[in-house]
């Protein structure tokens, strides 16, 4: 999915809302556990229920991973599903990886051609070298971890060098010799307010993806005052406060509602930019 086609989704939905597929096997409904495959089961309902609502899903692998081999298959599965079923809806795979360049390479490989996912987030500390692999596939995105929502990210990333430049700037600076904003994003966490000014002076065309509405606190008003473009450039993530609305039976249900709110505030959000 190219940058105008997911505008071109954005405005057509009405909603720049991410799904985030944080599926872990002990909180999904109990009636589910005995299916054979209960993770991709409770993942389709959630799919099924949220979709018109929502312009991405974005998986986030250690609720895979941490079950093993079923994992994997619940992860492909899901992806599988949502390139077949949906495939309008942009998918973030979100692993964090990156690493020397003959391993970010293998990590590139595994999701962007195995399973073909659209974007993929990636750690920047090791530099350019560990993120260029993942640039090598046109018309696959890097989300390039920039300034997150975690309490944690004070210990590094708001460190200034002698000059004053945060590591958050410098990273966003930096990496845009690696790529333009056709091709590559950030990850901002909602949780950090009024500093999507000092994100949007450096990168003021580059979508943003926004963990931490919902369950973690995040003011979608707030992001969208300071991080919101006149082409939306935001992508903002709810996680637990949607699939996990409901841990009964009604849990899909449950969570179609909780992503209609979020959509209808966004609606009304775009709808003072015109968009």
């Amino acid at each position: 999915m190219n940058r105008q086609q997911l505008i071109d989704n954005i405005r057509r939905r009405h909603s720049f809302l991410c799904v985030g597929l944080d599926t872990d096997i002990r909180k999904i409904p109990q009636h589910l556990t005995t299916l054979e495959d209960p993770i991709f089961e409770f993942n389709k309902e959630i799919i099924d229920a949220t979709a018109k609502y929502c312009i991405a899903y974005k998986p986030n692998l250690a609720f895979y991973e941490c079950l093993g081999t079923r994992g994997w298959q619940a992860f492909e599965k899901t992806i599988k599903y949502l390139k077949t079923s949906y495939p309008e809806h942009f998918i973030i795979a979100d692993a964090k990886r990156g690493d020397i360049g003959n391993t970010s390479a293998m990590y590139a490989r595994s999701f962007f051609e195995e399973m073909d996912i659209d974007s993929l987030t990636v750690a920047p500390y090791m530099g350019e070298d560990s993120v260029k692999p993942f640039l090598d596939y046109p018309g696959k995105w890097v989300v390039l971890l920039a300034l997150t929502s975690n309490k944690g990210s004070h210990d590094f990333q708001l460190t200034q060098d002698p000059e004053g430049e945060r590591l958050f700037e410098k990273v966003l600076r930096k990496s845009q010799d690696w790529a333009g904003a056709d091709r590559m994003m950030y990850v901002v966490g909602a949780t950090q307010g009024q500093m999507f000014e000092a994100v949007r002076r450096i990168v003021p065309n580059h979508f943003l993806l926004v963990p931490g509405v919902g369950a973690q606190g995040g003011s979608l008003s707030e992001v969208c005052k300071y991080g919101m473009t006149d082409e939306c450039g935001l992508i903002v993530n709810s996680s637990r406060a949607i699939i996990y609305a409901s841990q009964d039976k009604d849990f899909a249900t449950a969570a179609a509602a909780a992503a209609e709110s979020v959509q209808k505030e966004m609606q009304t959000l775009l709808a003072e930019r015109s968009l």
